[in-house]
């Protein structure tokens, strides 16, 4: 009987961190599934439910950032045509050319930093070679 309630529990944590993903409010997201909010807050408050969550909301924060992604080609051709239209406002040609140099300069940046990552992982390896023979 007590692997049926934590069964149960676990159904009960899956739906309720659904419904968070999909509601404003813990109330709202313990209306859709039918519970108590007493209840919803009673459960939201479990190291697994915290744990669980997190893990959720970390996929579906990886899948709308994708979705960016897949979309950033688009971004940059908007940009560039709103930067090289004449008949566009002064202004928002510059602010255009501004962004356009404030993300060639922080991509850059990143590549930077991921060769000196890569760099200092190879070091590190080097290193930890070194002391075990």
């Amino acid at each position: 009987m007590q692997k049926g309630r934590v069964s149960s529990k676990s159904r009960q944590r899956e739906q309720l961190i659904l419904a968070m993903l999909q509601q404003p409010s813990l109330e709202k997201a313990a209306a859709s599934i039918g519970i108590s909010k007493a209840t919803a807050w009673r459960i939201s408050n479990t190291p697994e439910f915290q744990q669980e969550f997190r893990q959720a909301r970390r996929a579906a924060f990886s899948h709308a950032t994708a979705r960016l992604q897949n979309g950033s080609g688009a971004a940059a051709s908007a940009l560039l045509k709103a930067m090289l239209d004449q008949a566009a406002p002064a202004a928002s040609r510059i602010r255009a050319a501004d962004l356009v140099l404030e993300h060639g300069a922080k991509g850059l940046e990143l590549e930077d930093i991921e060769a000196r990552v890569t760099e200092l992982e190879r070091a590190a390896d080097a290193s930890k070679s070194d002391t075990h023979e």
